[in-house]
């Protein structure tokens, strides 16, 4: 048994504790959460700052990893999706070592759990070998509806690569979905297949489904992708394709960069349980914007945060993107964007019986916030991994 004490501790799903304690045996798990005076001081190693359980990553790209540095910034989403088809080819070795040292960053940064996209089986080997815990996104994208059922296999095959207890296929996003396919998607998945979908980050999605107009036009003749049976619906994008897909399934909506207040009503009066994923240095990389975090939290919408890829970001810290989420709305609270980036992320992933908190019983990792001895977030703060 080790004992953690740090200036604050912030169990997550219970107050901060000031001068707390945290209890841990050698395999990683929590045994206890004590206040100051508890536990004999002479046990116990005191740290500077706050102590908090891994971070989760609910949205990342590792496939993308050998991509770092590739693609401009501010380019906005359809010449970014161009130059990352285009060029994310790679011989294996170079994407393998590049995915290998991404896994190991993240685990340093903190994070104890990812939810990660994949396009192919080619991450399968880092994330069994990887002291995280990943779930796979296995994306699924057809225009044509001649195409959709071939895809739909496809992915299905793909997802076999990965652990079936942590993986599911889902759309990738609207614009690369005929309806045809999420109509046949509904009807191919189980009610414990997890949905993550790109949702409206950038406004020419929008522009899209409510006048068939704009770049994704240009992006789809130049990649030579027929749209042939595409129709304007008059309204945004989540609006159009919300309603085909299943309705008990848990779904997680990534980036939600241009997603209104009305879409918001939308979702509620659908009824629909969404964790709304947000990406602020992805979004900054490649729209040069972030999503209206107040939309979100006036509906007490539940949030959760991603890193994307390192084709899109600089870094993958869940930290970093906390601080550019403080520093443009400097009116956050730390005790609730702390469960936007643990709890919430595994609850999304069905994975909050097992980490998330600092709980007895959890194996949830235990991160340092050094520098951290007050309630507020600020730059300097830098993030060390405990446990």
């Amino acid at each position: 048994m080790k004992y953690y004490a740090a200036d604050i501790v912030f169990p997550v799903t219970g107050p901060a504790i000031k001068k707390g304690i945290v209890a841990m045996d050698d395999h990683g798990t929590i045994k206890g959460i004590y206040n100051q005076g508890e536990v004999d001081d002479s046990k116990v190693e005191f740290l500077k700052g706050a102590l908090i359980p891994g971070f989760v990553n609910a949205h990342c790209h590792l496939e993308l990893s050998h991509m770092e540095g590739i693609v401009p910034q501010h380019t906005g989403l359809p010449q970014f999706l161009m130059k990352v088809m285009t060029e994310r080819g790679a011989k294996d070795k170079a994407v393998d070592k590049a995915m290998e040292a991404a896994d190991k960053a993240m685990y340093e940064n903190g994070i104890q759990a990812v939810g990660d996209h994949a396009n192919s089986s080619l991450s399968a080997k880092v994330k069994e070998n990887s002291p995280m815990l990943y779930h796979t996104f296995v994306e699924v994208m057809a225009l044509s509806n001649d195409d959709v059922e071939a895809r739909i296999d496809q992915a299905k095959e793909i997802e076999f690569h990965f652990d079936y207890k942590r993986s599911s296929i889902t759309p990738h996003a609207p614009y690369s979905c005929s309806k045809t396919l999420f109509k046949t998607f509904k009807k191919a998945v189980g009610e414990d297949n997890i949905i993550s979908i790109h949702n409206q980050e950038s406004d020419e999605e929008n522009k899209l489904f409510r006048y068939n107009k704009g770049e994704f036009l240009d992006f789809y003749e130049k990649m030579k992708l027929s749209v042939d049976g595409f129709r304007a619906q008059a309204r945004n994008s989540l609006q159009s394709f919300l309603p085909y897909i299943p309705t008990k399934n848990k779904l997680i909506l990534v980036h939600n960069t241009y997603t209104s207040i009305k879409d918001l009503d939308f979702v509620d009066r659908m009824g629909r349980k969404v964790y709304f994923c947000l990406c602020p240095k992805a979004n900054l990389y490649i729209e040069n914007k972030l999503p209206k975090v107040e939309n979100f939290l006036l509906g007490g919408h539940e949030i959760v945060i991603g890193t994307d890829s390192l084709a899109s970001n600089t870094s993958l810290d869940i930290l970093d993107e906390l601080k550019v989420l403080h520093a443009e709305y400097p009116h956050l609270d730390f005790n609730e964007t702390i469960k936007w980036a643990t709890i919430n992320g595994a609850k999304a992933l069905n994975i909050d019986h097992e980490l998330g908190s600092l709980e007895e019983g959890k194996k949830p990792g235990l991160v340092l916030l050094e520098g951290m001895e007050s309630f507020k977030l600020d730059q300097k703060i830098k993030v060390k991994r405990i446990r």
